[in-house]
């Protein structure tokens, strides 16, 4: 089992910066792809970015050339630099870890980020 525990949430204003965390304890593994996905109310659940094991990022259209994602393998966790942030990412955004072909095994409980506008 993977545990997964996102932090960094928050409020912030139109154009502002916020740094999200997920932290990975149990049967970790550098090897594993991780990803970031996010869930506005009454709305399904969208993939944000992913990060592989080698470092290859793959970014929504949404968020290309404003959010950021990176690894620190040495310390099991990923982190996502959003800039620019804009009303409309405002959601809870939840990291996932171990992409097994059709869906990641491994879900955190989300961290709550609003952009007020």
């Amino acid at each position: 089992q993977v545990q997964l525990v996102e932090s960094g949430g928050g409020l912030v204003q139109t154009g502002g910066s916020l740094r999200l965390s997920c932290a990975a304890s149990g049967r970790t593994s550098s090897s594993y792809r991780m990803a970031w996905f996010r869930q506005a109310p009454g709305k399904e659940r969208l993939f944000v970015a992913s990060i592989t094991s080698g470092g290859i990022t793959t970014y929504a259209d949404s968020v290309k050339g404003r959010f950021t994602i990176s690894r620190d393998n040495a310390k099991n966790t990923i982190y996502l630099q959003m800039n620019s942030l804009k009303p409309e990412d405002t959601a809870p955004y939840y990291c996932a870890a171990h992409w097994d072909g059709r869906s990641y095994n491994y879900w955190g409980q989300g961290t709550q980020v609003t952009v007020s506008s």
